[in-house]
């Protein structure tokens, strides 16, 4: 676990367009980059790349399982491809072929799931993914990254390459702000602190924690400190951090834009109960799915803004009565 010191009011950035922008300065560095895209270039970003080195680019058409094959198929000969679709499409049109042919091989495979969670553009509830990181993380030996803006995804991205297991790479849709300082170093199974307090600990990934920082801002209003631990990598999990955060505490909020069963929350509460049993509730998808709205609209309905994480921790430590107290 590191400490960091998130940026106030950082500009926001797409974090599709910086993936897509990445991919063409990590492929004049990196010549053994390939890009390949199920038919959704122009919503991923993949055109970007496209553009810039059309010689490896590689557009697959409607046709995941055998993007997912092909892209083995590239690893086996010394490419690294990065293959590029919905997250809805990527965790399960193509499972099989990823468990077979990349997970079980361990090949070096980057799956990037773009339009993961709810806030994917009124795209319907087909198109909808927020079962993807409890898919790729319980697949033996498939890194999973959720970063939390632009910055921290280019860090990722970079890290990946310098990393030869199959990776899932989780993206989102819409602009968010940039929360993390220029000299941030991402580092692989590594959390960050973003907040230090004593109170309450709020877990989260993905943008889900730029959420997180402002529930923490509203309890400090109410004179409640909470420490904001961001966790990048749902798996390899920091465990340290994880226990560190939960013995200063005494009680959890997880948050994510995921289904609470089997992501972060799962996580969190499968290393608390072995290491450091401790009360926690989890801020997440209700085993629902989700539908199609204005981003404030299902942020309110599915209970993931801001207030809706604040509104947990203070039940938690008993809507007053029991601040700071101790599991």
């Amino acid at each position: 676990m590191i400490s960091v010191t998130p940026v106030e009011h950082g500009a926001e950035t797409p974090m599709r367009d910086a993936w897509g922008q990445n991919l063409v300065d990590l492929g004049g560095e990196f010549s053994s980059l390939v890009v390949l895209d199920g038919d959704l270039a122009n919503s991923t970003k993949a055109d970007v790349f496209a553009k810039a080195l059309p010689e490896r680019f590689f557009e697959m058409g409607i046709a995941e399982q055998n993007m997912l094959g092909v892209a083995a198929g590239f690893a086996t000969v010394g490419f690294v491809p990065w293959v590029s679709t919905f997250a809805a499409f990527l965790a399960k049109r193509a499972l099989d072929q990823i468990r077979v042919v990349i997970a079980q091989p361990g090949l070096n495979v980057k799956m990037c799931g773009s339009y993961s969670g709810i806030l994917t553009g009124k795209t319907g509830k087909t198109h909808i993914s927020v079962e993807d990181i409890a898919v790729f993380r319980c697949m033996p030996g498939v890194v999973t990254i959720a970063p939390a803006d632009d910055l921290e995804l280019r860090g990722a991205m970079r890290a990946m390459m310098h990393d030869d297991r199959p990776t899932y790479l989780r993206l989102t849709r819409d602009p968010g702000p940039t929360i993390f300082p220029a000299d941030y170093e991402f580092a692989i199974g590594q959390a960050a602190l973003l907040r230090d307090g004593g109170d309450i600990g709020i877990i989260s990934t993905g943008v889900e924690t730029i959420r997180a920082l402002d529930a923490a801002r509203q309890l400090a209003a109410d004179g409640v400190e909470a420490s904001v631990l961001h966790v990048p990598t749902i798996k390899p999990l920091d465990v340290e951090a994880v226990v560190a955060v939960a013995e200063k505490t005494g009680a959890i909020v997880t948050a994510e834009d995921h289904s609470i069963l089997g992501g972060l929350g799962g996580a969190v509460a499968e290393c608390l109960a072995e290491h450091r049993p401790t009360r926690m509730r989890r801020i997440g998808i209700r085993d629902v799915y989700g539908e199609s709205a204005p981003n404030d609209a299902m942020l309110e309905k599915y209970r993931l803004s801001s207030r809706h994480i604040a509104d947990a921790a203070r039940a938690l430590l008993g809507a007053g009565a029991g601040i700071g107290a101790r599991a």
